[in-house]
């Protein structure tokens, strides 16, 4: 089956879909995205997303491409396009076509909208409980990791640089030695004595969707938790270890660098986190 974008107020065959080269996103990185997950057809939190997409809009003063109303209606017709069942929807604004000019364009330039989906197959129980593997990374990025922009060039390096270690994240590390996140996961380990620690959502990071969800289930759960910075050496230490995104939801870590994490498996915690994310993720009405 063919795949189908959005762009700008059409509808075109995805192999023909494009954006003029002054697009400020193409030459600036002057826009912002959201990804919503989609589950048998459920959208997975897709309020919250389109919250954090209004928030980042008006923190880079990028105008408003159309209505919430709208927004929602053009994500559905183009799940319906696609036969969308289980993937995902990218979601990308930017301040919109002009002349190339560091300053905003003239007052009244529309902003440019695309959206597109990615069909995906979720892993199976036995891969979940295998884990993965993250590198740590000096952080090297601006200071308003709170914007999901579409500036994600030291994410690229530092995901290119885990590939190349045979990882499948990496956790960027500030100057004070103590984790920020993931290049594209939030990162959550859980101590010896059970509790479970992310760090706060504040400008360093980017306050997952899946994060919040997260938070809110282990609430539900009795599950201690706290938000606060966690350092390297005590990630090392730790009795279990995950990532999340609207991609990789709850997915185990089991070694970082040359470490291993507790037994070298998915802990217990980390794994009821998991299903108790997936029974919210099945309880969800059908969004398409």
């Amino acid at each position: 089956m063919s795949r189908i974008a959005y762009v700008n107020g059409r509808y075109v065959q995805h192999g023909d879909a494009a954006v003029h080269i002054e697009d400020r996103g193409y030459q600036f990185a002057d826009g912002v995205y959201e990804v919503v997950t989609v589950v048998n057809g459920r959208l997975v939190d897709e309020d919250p997303h389109l919250d954090r997409l209004w928030r980042s809009l008006g923190e880079l003063r990028i105008d408003v491409p159309m209505s919430r109303a709208s927004m929602k209606a053009v994500t559905r017709e183009i799940i319906r396009r696609n036969r969308l069942k289980t993937g995902l929807v990218y979601m990308q604004v930017t301040r919109g076509v002009a002349r190339r000019d560091h300053p905003f364009p003239k007052p009244g330039t529309p902003p440019a909208m695309v959206m597109t989906v990615k069909h995906m197959r979720l892993p199976g129980r036995a891969k979940i409980e295998e884990g993965v593997k993250v590198i740590s990374i000096k952080d090297i990025r601006w200071e308003r990791c709170d914007i999901k922009t579409v500036g994600l060039l030291p994410n690229i390096l530092g995901k290119q640089q885990a590939r190349e270690a045979g990882a499948t994240e990496a956790w960027q590390v500030d100057e004070d030695g103590m984790v920020t996140e993931g290049t594209s996961t939030n990162a959550w380990i859980i101590t010896k004595e059970g509790e479970l620690v992310t760090r706060p959502a504040t400008n360093d990071i980017l306050n997952g969707i899946t994060r919040l969800r997260i938070l809110k289930i282990a609430e539900a759960h009795g599950v201690k938790f706290v938000e606060r910075p966690f350092s390297l050496d005590e990630a090392l230490q730790a009795r279990e270890a995950f990532i999340s995104s609207a991609t990789s939801f709850v997915t185990p870590v089991t070694q970082i660098n040359d470490t291993v994490i507790g037994n070298g498996r998915a802990g217990t915690l980390s794994l009821s986190l998991r299903d108790w994310y997936d029974e919210f993720m099945a309880g969800l009405k059908e969004s398409a």
